[in-house]
């Protein structure tokens, strides 16, 4: 019998670029498909998505892409792959509904074949039988996927906690994962996220709770800014202002999109009151409004971005006014949020955010949720999944404390591949996998020595060197002139810039007539020139680039 390979593509050893391959030497199925939102130092990079050229290489074996629900990190990069693979997209009823919109953004209505699944359906993709099981998250509609195989059953969790007491009434389903347990599961494949938080995750309704306290203690306007994706928080919101006489006003492009399509499709229950920022909300006494908006994270294009710097068209921060981040800090965005909160208190406003008031309860499991996954499924084996490094090591030894052997659990971070037949499991040689750079409309056109020369012009400056040569003496005709960007203030680099000049004329002097007349040579040399001029003279490195014209 053939062995089946888990093969990562993203998603271990980092928050984001979910994607695990299932193959086996005919077959193969892809589990979510998400993006990354860059960092700091992607300077200019708007996009982050999974390489998948190895699926490429092997789009002939591809029987399509499940996605276990509708968070960026999981299916945001589907649009993406859709333009080079066209493969069936498997997904529920609201994860499809969302991801609709980004397919039409990218014109690929022609090209999305999409099929629509249920928790508890089973269907059957080449060699593998898959059923979705319902799991509780920070939305709706989240399944983890039961997969069996040739070799055995592989659990994939997905995003999960253990919410015994959801929004939406779509219960953790305990009786399932037992089942498969019980059965005999050979490989669980778990969320890691919040592995190093003891004992379990809030029930998301006690958002609701300390989210009421706050309305009801405000005399002013409240924007409460939440992801777009986070359905139940958005139906809190829009509950505690219609209980306490509040219109709500939508405003972010995502947040009025997601939120109409999740009414379409009968997730989220609109009150016929509810306004975006077209309409007219202005005559509106302040206690009688709440804002829904984009933005929590400090996104410099969202609507409480601009709001914050007082650069919205139409919402303007008024004392009095309160305002509720209700989302976590997300690794890398710290200094942003702190940015926007300092930008927000300026205007006069109230901000509760995560560390100072319990205003956002996480979507993921705790390490006692992680602990009962691994006693309802008893698998033979086990890898973590979703998180950084540190995250993967804290689960996998959470699982030997479980009872799992430590022989039987695998630490695998992108391009691994676990090679499992029925009675064995071990890694086999890696494959090819990366990331692709999404700026603007190029996408993979901006990699590491583009992100590099980025990141030095950003720290170090630039020195533009113009200088036009008589094609036929050899003889400077004009310059050099020496044009600085980044670099410093021109009333305090005259004097340095013009030294500056007297190399670049020192070191044109001291070349024979071939080289001057050679372009590349005589670029390459005021180069070098200027680099050991500025490195000696301020210990800077800015980027040197000559221009030679020929006359």
């Amino acid at each position: 019998m053939e062995p089946v390979r888990i093969v990562p593509l993203g998603g271990l050893g980092e928050f984001g670029l979910n994607m695990m391959l299932v193959e086996s030497d005919d077959a193969a199925i892809a589990i979510d498909c998400g993006l990354m939102f860059p960092g700091a130092d992607l300077l200019g990079i708007d996009l982050v998505i999974p390489d998948v050229s190895y699926l490429l290489e092997n789009k002939h074996k591809l029987k399509g892409i499940v996605l276990t629900h509708a968070h960026e990190d999981h299916m945001g990069a589907i649009p993406y792959v859709l333009e080079h693979l066209a493969v069936p997209v498997y997904g529920t009823r609201l994860t499809l509904g969302l991801l609709s919109n980004r397919i039409k953004e990218h014109h690929l209505e022609d090209v999305a074949d999409v099929h629509e699944i249920t928790a508890g359906e089973l269907w059957e993709m080449g060699p593998f039988r898959l059923e979705g099981i319902r799991v509780t998250h920070s939305l709706m509609d989240c399944l983890a996927l039961a997969i069996e195989t040739p070799v055995g059953t592989i659990i994939h969790t997905g995003d999960f906690k253990i919410d015994n007491t959801p929004m939406e009434g779509e219960m953790f389903d305990f009786q399932r994962f037992a089942a498969y347990g019980e059965k005999g599961v050979l490989l669980l494949l778990s969320d890691s996220t919040n592995v190093e938080r003891p004992g379990h995750t809030r029930s998301e309704r006690e958002v609701g709770t300390n989210l009421e306290q706050i309305f009801q203690q405000c005399t002013g306007r409240v924007l409460v800014s939440t992801f777009s994706s986070s359905i139940p928080r958005i139906q809190q919101v829009l509950e505690i202002s219609e209980r306490c006489g509040r219109r709500v006003v939508m405003s972010g492009r995502s947040m009025v999109r997601n939120s109409q399509i999740a009414a379409d499709l009968g997730y989220l229950q609109l009150p016929r009151s509810f306004m975006t920022e077209s309409d007219r909300w202005q005559d509106l006494s302040p206690d009688r409004v709440t804002f829904l908006t984009t933005g929590s994270q400090g996104e410099p294009l969202s609507v409480l971005h601009r709001v914050a710097l007082d650069d919205h068209k139409s919402i303007k921060i008024q004392p009095g006014d309160t305002v509720l981040l209700s989302s976590k800090f997300i690794p890398g965005n710290e200094k942003t949020i702190s940015n926007l909160i300092n930008h927000l208190y300026r205007r006069g406003a109230e901000v509760h955010y995560e560390k100072v008031s319990e205003i956002h309860v996480s979507g993921h499991a705790s390490q006692e949720e992680l602990k009962t996954m691994l006693q309802l499924t008893r698998p033979r084996y086990f890898v973590p999944i979703h998180g950084e490094y540190r995250h993967l090591v804290r689960h996998r030894r959470l699982a030997q404390q479980v009872g799992l052997p430590e022989e039987n659990c695998f630490i695998l971070e992108d391009g691994d591949v676990l090679e499992l037949t029925s009675h064995s499991a071990h890694k086999t040689s890696p494959v090819h996998v990366g990331k692709v750079f999404v700026d603007g409309k190029g996408v993979g056109d901006v990699g590491q020595v583009v992100i590099r020369d980025r990141r030095h012009l950003s720290e170090d400056g630039m020195i533009l060197a113009v200088m036009a040569i008589h094609q036929q003496s050899g003889e400077i005709v004009a310059g050099p002139d020496l044009i600085s960007r980044g670099f410093m203030r021109d009333e305090e680099g005259e004097e340095i810039l013009e030294q500056a000049r007297k190399v670049v004329l020192e070191t044109f002097n001291g070349m024979n007539r071939e080289t001057r007349a050679d372009r590349a040579e005589l670029q390459e040399e005021v180069r070098k020139a200027l680099r050991r001029y500025f490195r000696k003279k301020l210990e800077r490195r800015p980027v040197i680039l000559p221009y030679i014209v020929e006359t």
